[in-house]
C-alpha cells in the first residue's frame, strides 16, 4: 500500500499493491495496521456503506456534526467520481481548503476524509458503485452539508453545472459561511 499525504493535513490517498494474473487480480482495501503504520492515524470503521449512481449525480457536500463526526476511507467499485473533501477544521492552516481526485474501479485508489470535512464526489460514468468505510455510525440529527457551488470554495466540479443531477435535499444546502456561523 502507497500512502501519500494531500495539501490538507490528515487527509491521504491510498493506493493499494494490486496482484493480477490470469485470473484477474487481487487487493486488500483495508490493512488497519499498514494504515496506521503509513499515516500514524488509528481509525477503527463501524459502517460500511455503498451506493450506485449514473453520470452526473452530485452527492454532497455532507458532513456530521460534533460527537457524530466521521472520518471515510473512500473508493469507487465499479465506474468513475470525481471525488472532493473540504476542511472544516476549526484552527486548520487550510480551513476552506478543498481537494479533488479522480477516483475510478481500474486504479482502485482510495481518499481517506478526516473527521471535520465536509465530503462529496460527481459521478463521471453511468453505473457508478461507490463505497465508503466511516469511523461512527450515521446520526440523522448531526447531518449538515454546504452547497456544492459555494463560491467561496470555488470547486471546479469538471461536469457541466447544467447537467447535473442533484438531490431536493442538497439543493437546500447553505454556503460554507453560513453552516458555520
Amino acid at each position: 500500500m502507497k500512502v501519500e499525504e494531500t495539501n490538507l493535513k490528515g487527509c491521504f490517498v491510498v493506493t493499494p499493491r494490486v496482484f493480477e494474473d490470469e485470473r484477474g487480480y487481487f487487493f486488500e482495501t483495508f490493512n488497519e495496521s499498514v494504515f496506521q503504520k503509513e499515516t500514524g492515524v488509528s481509525v477503527n470503521f463501524v459502517q460500511d456503506n455503498q451506493s450506485k449512481s449514473n453520470k452526473g449525480v452530485l452527492r454532497g457536500l455532507h458532513f456530521q456534526t460534533g460527537t457524530f463526526a466521521q472520518a471515510k476511507l473512500v473508493r469507487v467499485v465499479k465506474g468513475k467520481v470525481l471525488d472532493v473533501c473540504v476542511d472544516l477544521r476549526d484552527g486548520s492552516a487550510t480551513f476552506g481548503q478543498h481537494f479533488s481526485i479522480v477516483l475510478d474501479g481500474e486504479k482502485h485508489q482510495q481518499l481517506f476524509v478526516p473527521r471535520g470535512f465536509a465530503h462529496g464526489f460527481v459521478v463521471l460514468e453511468d453505473d457508478t458503485i461507490f463505497s465508503y468505510k466511516c469511523d461512527n455510525f450515521y446520526n440523522k440529527a448531526s447531518e449538515s452539508g454546504i452547497i456544492y457551488n459555494d463560491k467561496s470554495l470555488d470547486i471546479d466540479w469538471g461536469f457541466p453545472e447544467d447537467k447535473l443531477i442533484i438531490s431536493e435535499k442538497d439543493k437546500q444546502l447553505l454556503p460554507l459561511n453560513q453552516v458555520l456561523s
